[in-house]
C-alpha cells in the first residue's frame, strides 16, 4: 500500500510538473508564464516531496518534508510576484490578447509607486501617477517599454 501512494504522489507531481514546463511554453508572455510555473511547479514540488515522505515513513524525513513544502509554498509565490513586477518595471511586452492592464495608469515608472484606490490617501500620491501627470513627466500613457527607457537615458533622466 505505500508503494502505491508513494507512486500515485510522485506521478502527481510529475505530471504537475510537466503542465508547468508547458506553461512556460505555450503561454504567450511573461505575466502568464510566472503563474503558471510558479502556481503548477510549487505544487508538484510539494506532490514529490510528499512522496518522498510517504516512501520513507520517518519522522527526521517527514519533519524535513513538511518543513520544505511550508518553504516552497511561502517563498514561491513571492518570487513569482517580484519577478513579474521587475518585469513590468523594465518594459516587457503584454501579450496581445491581454485586454485590461490595470497598473498602465497607477504606476508611476520615476518614482516605482503604485496609487492606491483607497480615499484617505492624498491626492499629491494619486495625482503622481495620473496619465495627465504622466504625460507633462514624458511618461507614456500606456505600459512602459524599452523605448521610453532609452528616451530617460538619452536625456539623463535615470529610474
Amino acid at each position: 500500500m505505500q508503494d502505491v501512494l508513494t507512486a500515485v504522489l510522485m506521478l502527481s507531481g510529475a505530471l504537475f510538473m510537466f503542465v508547468a514546463a508547458l506553461g512556460v511554453v505555450r503561454m504567450p508572455d511573461l505575466f502568464l508564464r510566472m503563474s503558471a510555473s510558479a502556481k503548477a511547479s510549487s505544487f508538484g514540488s510539494g506532490l514529490i516531496l510528499l512522496a518522498a515522505a510517504a516512501h520513507f515513513a520517518n519522522t527526521g524525513v517527514t519533519s524535513r518534508v513538511v518543513a520544505t513544502i511550508v518553504f516552497l509554498l511561502l517563498t514561491t509565490p513571492i518570487a513569482a510576484h517580484l519577478l513579474s513586477r521587475a518585469g513590468y518595471f523594465i518594459g516587457v511586452k503584454l501579450s496581445d490578447r491581454t485586454v485590461i492592464d490595470e497598473l498602465a495608469h497607477q504606476y508611476d515608472l520615476r518614482t516605482h509607486r503604485l496609487a492606491s484606490r483607497n480615499p484617505a490617501i492624498s491626492t499629491v500620491e494619486t495625482e503622481a501617477a495620473s496619465p495627465e501627470s504622466r504625460a507633462a513627466a514624458g511618461r507614456p500613457r500606456h505600459s512602459p517599454d524599452a523605448s521610453d527607457y532609452a528616451a530617460d537615458e538619452q536625456s539623463g533622466r535615470s529610474n
